[in-house]
């Protein structure tokens, strides 16, 4: 069955000449019946040429479907419809390579999977240890919890924790060991 609609044979028309009184013969191109017959005749081996380019049958089909339909819109430009073969070949490969190079542009374009993604329950387990932490700083004097959140979160060293404060070197020291020993005992206490 052809893809192509049926419609009234484009024939070289003739045009009666009022000058003269001869008639002039108007090329009309490929007509639509010699399209039905190219189609009857050669879709099999234009399809097998498409597979010789691409790799699965749907896309096959679809550029051989696609050529027909460009050859279709494009009769007139045909003028020799021993040509029309050749046409449609050449645009079974060009099509081919177009759907190709979609194909590597898509794969590029794909997003890479993240290394070591962490599962479902390891997520929850990260967020329970997280609630858990910030239960225990909450816990903490004042000046404990800002050491440690400046030392360790906001990663400065002792001696810029001791200034941002306004305290002593050896304060943010002791407030830092007092600290950590404190969340070591929250921590490790159970809820």
């Amino acid at each position: 069955m052809p893809v192509i609609a049926p419609m009234p044979a484009a024939r070289p028309a003739r045009i009666s000449n009022q000058r003269d009184g001869a008639e002039d013969v108007v090329a009309a191109g490929t007509t639509v019946d010699h399209l039905t017959e190219t189609y009857r005749a050669h879709y099999r081996s234009l399809l097998g040429l498409a597979a010789l380019l691409l790799d699965d049958t749907a896309s096959c089909e679809d550029v051989v479907q696609e050529a027909f339909i460009r050859v279709h819109s494009a009769r007139k430009r045909v003028r020799d419809p021993e040509k029309t073969l050749a046409y449609l070949r050449q645009t079974v490969v060009n099509l081919s390579r177009s759907a190709l190079r979609r194909r590597i542009l898509g794969l590029k374009l794909l997003s890479k999977p993240m290394p070591d993604m962490a599962s479902a329950e390891e997520g929850a387990y990260d967020q329970l240890e997280r609630d858990s932490l910030i239960k225990a700083m909450k816990g903490l004097q004042r000046r404990q919890r800002e050491v440690l959140v400046l030392r360790y979160f906001a990663d400065m060293t002792e001696a810029q924790v001791a200034e941002t404060l306004g305290i002593s070197l050896g304060s943010v020291k002791a407030y830092g060991s007092r600290g950590i020993a404190a969340l070591r005992v929250a921590m490790e206490a159970p809820a």
